[in-house]
């Protein structure tokens, strides 16, 4: 045992996301999942209160913020790369599973059992927390497309689709409501 899992937490600002994009704005793991923390909070916060469900808010937020704690090993793994076929998906999650492994076996024995069960998600987190995913991604995509960049244009569109594709009353009522104002300069959306 070397408690190195807290350690290796904040060895998330280092991993750079969209490397085989030319990006204007930097991206990096822990923004990346803090962002999508926010985002699995009001997406379970707005299905308790627009769709009558029962999520644990907390637990989700939490669990989205640690979603993408494999890529401390792996890297941020391009889409296209990561989803080419069945065998390279196959390939990608056993490497994620053995990340995993690795990084749990850095917490002491008292804390194992509580931090794996960070990375063990019901069907509705999961879905959530994906949709939360693709929803920072698509935020960046339209960043990038306001200040000029249309490097971003079909991974954005890609992003919209895969979103409107999930069926995700949650993700969809945040896009029709929330979204306008990630494209407004500040003083507009201060108003």
């Amino acid at each position: 045992m070397n408690n190195g899992f807290f350690a290796m937490l904040f060895r998330m600002k280092h991993i750079k996301r969209w490397g085989i994009m030319n990006s204007l704005i930097p991206d990096h793991l822990s923004t990346h999942s803090l962002e999508v923390g926010f985002l699995a909070h009001a997406l379970a916060m707005i299905g308790n209160e627009k769709f009558n469900k029962k999520y644990d808010c907390d637990k989700i937020t939490v669990k989205a913020i640690y979603h993408d704690v494999p890529e401390i090993f792996t890297g941020d793994i391009p889409t296209p790369v990561k989803y080419y076929s069945k065998e390279t998906k196959e390939a990608y999650s056993a490497v994620e599973e053995a990340s995993l492994h690795k990084l749990t076996e850095m917490l002491p024995d008292e804390f194992k059992e509580s931090y794996s069960g960070l990375f063990v998600h019901t069907a509705e987190e999961k879905m959530l927390i994906k949709a939360a995913d693709r929803i920072s991604a698509y935020i960046k995509c339209l960043e990038e497309k306001n200040y000029g960049n249309r490097e971003f244009d079909i991974a954005g569109q890609r992003l919209y689709d895969a979103i409107a594709e999930m069926n995700c009353e949650e993700a969809n009522y945040f896009l029709e409501n929330y979204l306008e104002p990630f494209g407004l300069p500040i003083d507009s959306i201060l108003q």
